[in-house]
């Protein structure tokens, strides 16, 4: 008769499972994280204000806004020493917040972030942009109270369905939206010479949007 091991004799016990992450969960931060890390094949997921988002899948149009906006952004952060512009980090902003905005841009020497040990954001970036479906989206309501409080000192929010673009500055507190400059251009207050034609964005116009991100207002 063969010997039967038990878990005491050979010293294993199996690694307990880790649960899946579900929409609509209420989890600190740090589960959370374990979580997420546990299932590689989410690319996006988000804890806001303690509760779980899954990002649906992204179709073209999502895609195609994004990738403008990003490249709207790397082109400012390669021509400014100091700033960088990241797609779809992490980003820690207290301990009930975890979020994945689509592009931030940051200032990596006297900026309020910084990149942590495991590689993911903490605290906040200057400016924070979202890509959304519409005024319906989370990005324009719960997320913009959150960014508000951590100090995001400007949060841009692109409805792509709603054909409309918001883009806000902190002040005194609160976010005001940005008024516009000349020929559809809004400039930052926070990276000087960040210019957006909102007009050329809305119209899929990328080539415009590049030419007057440096524009005078």
């Amino acid at each position: 008769m063969g010997h039967v091991q038990t878990v005491e004799a050979t010293g294993f016990r199996p690694m307990p499972r880790v649960p899946a992450l579900e929409t609509g969960d209420h989890l600190s931060r740090a589960e959370f994280q374990r979580r997420y890390e546990a299932m590689p094949h989410i690319k996006k997921a988000e804890l806001v204000e303690g509760v779980v988002y899954m990002a649906s899948p992204v179709g073209a149009k999502h895609a195609r806004a994004r990738a403008v906006i990003a490249g709207w952004a790397l082109a400012y952060a390669a021509g400014a020493p100091g700033v960088e512009a990241l797609d779809n980090a992490t980003v820690i902003l207290d301990a009930d917040n975890e979020v994945q905005p689509d592009t931030v841009l940051r200032r990596t020497v006297g900026g309020a972030s910084r990149v942590n040990s495991r590689g993911y954001l903490e605290g906040a970036p200057e400016l924070v942009i979202e890509v959304a479906v519409s005024s319906a989206s989370y990005d324009p309501h719960d997320k913009r109270r959150v960014y508000r409080r951590s100090g995001v000192q400007e949060y841009m929010v692109w409805r792509i369905d709603d054909g409309a673009l918001d883009w806000w500055t902190l002040t005194d507190g609160e976010y005001r939206p940005l008024a516009p400059g000349g020929a559809d251009l809004l400039g930052s207050e926070a990276f000087p010479g960040l210019r957006l034609n909102v007009a050329a964005l809305l119209a899929g116009d990328p080539a415009a949007v590049l030419a007057g991100l440096r524009a005078a207002p």
